[in-house]
């Protein structure tokens, strides 16, 4: 199937959505059409009318497109506890007829690219017959792998990869590179790489835009209470700052951050005070007590939300440190910068020759 494109990654969280939204907005660029699915389904938040299982990334992907439902590839599985028991107990592998019905739906003549998102890793799905491997080679799909690049000991995963995938893998991605590094890693690197049968498609720089996190998702996170600029919690948050240094180390500290949240004890006023007054997205108070009022009178002055929660700040922190990185690309702002990053960074007339 020369037209189904499956975008897979060693690990979760590689950058997949991105990619796949990038890829398609130059595809639909270049007057061709695009369909878009997951065969694995990881989350679905909100039920399409039809009894179909369209996961929350291939509707928002959809939307932000334009595409219609037509466009929308529905999953074959949902996965999750209660299905993941089911499979369990079946004692089968098999994918089922859903896979049968999503290989003929492909199958038929479409003038255009039907890409799909693989699940987080390369084993992932094993349990429903719907792991990389199985669906690719099911479907005699090219496969494109973007790969969180680290050092050269990154290359042993692709190596695992290319075993695995053989033929079906027809290139590689390498994402959140640093950017004074990607000349380098194109000269040094890049040529190796393609020594070992691994074609780079593309090599993506570190964004902390799209590592980022939304307010509202730290809101849902910690199950904070938001104290005041409720209308504000689209900011995004690039960076964790802990106030717990004396005020004038603080404040300079802060001034060397961007797009901050600020996590600090509610006694310290202080520390609030001058948070504000930085590249603060929100600031965060752990502890007993509550706000002062010219803390809140301040914090709706420059429109930064001002959260409240019941942990610890160690905590607190843990659950902020884990989101970043760790979160759907299911903001706007977010969805534009894919489209600039692979327009910049992913040869896409490569892609076509191989499929």
């Amino acid at each position: 199937m020369g037209n189904t494109l499956m975008i897979g990654s060693c690990e979760p969280f590689s950058g997949k959505s991105a990619l796949v939204l990038g890829i398609a907005r130059q595809l639909m660029v270049a007057n061709k059409q695009v369909r878009f699915g997951k065969p694995l389904a990881t989350s679905q938040e909100f039920a399409f009318p039809s009894s179909s299982i369209i996961d929350d990334d291939v509707r928002f992907i959809g939307e932000t497109l334009g595409l219609s439902e037509d466009k929308l590839i529905p999953s074959v599985h949902l996965l999750d506890a209660v299905s993941g028991d089911l499979r369990l107990k079946s004692s089968s592998l098999d994918p089922g007829e859903g896979f049968e019905s999503l290989r003929k739906s492909l199958s038929k003549p479409f003038d255009g690219i039907n890409i799909l998102e693989a699940a987080g890793s390369l084993h992932e799905g094993l349990l429903y017959g719907l792991s990389l491997d199985q669906v690719a080679k099911g479907l005699d799909a090219g496969v494109l792998l973007v790969h969180l690049w680290n050092n050269s000991l990154s290359v042993d995963s692709l190596l695992a990869a290319k075993e695995h995938l053989g033929k079906n893998l027809i290139g590689i991605v390498l994402n959140a590179v640093t950017p004074n590094e990607i000349e380098v890693l194109k000269k040094n690197v890049v040529p190796s790489l393609e020594a070992l049968g691994l074609n780079v498609f593309g090599v993506m720089p570190r964004s902390p835009l799209l590592r980022s996190v939304s307010v509202d998702e730290l809101v849902r996170r910690l199950e904070a209470r938001v104290v005041c600029c409720s209308d504000r919690l689209e900011l995004m948050v690039e960076t964790l700052s802990i106030g717990a240094m004396n005020v004038n180390s603080a404040m300079e500290y802060f001034r060397r951050r961007r797009n901050m949240a600020v996590v600090t004890g509610a006694d310290r006023t202080d520390i609030q005070l001058a948070a504000l007054e930085a590249s603060t997205q929100c600031l965060i108070l752990t502890g007993a007590g509550e706000p002062l009022p010219q803390l809140i009178n301040r914090a709706e002055e420059l429109e930064v939300p001002l959260l409240k929660v019941d942990r610890d700040t160690l905590s607190t922190v843990e659950v902020i440190e884990h989101a970043f990185g760790h979160v759907r690309l299911h903001e706007a702002v977010k969805a534009t910068y894919s489209f600039r990053l692979v327009e910049e960074h992913f040869d896409l007339d490569r892609l076509l020759q191989a499929l």
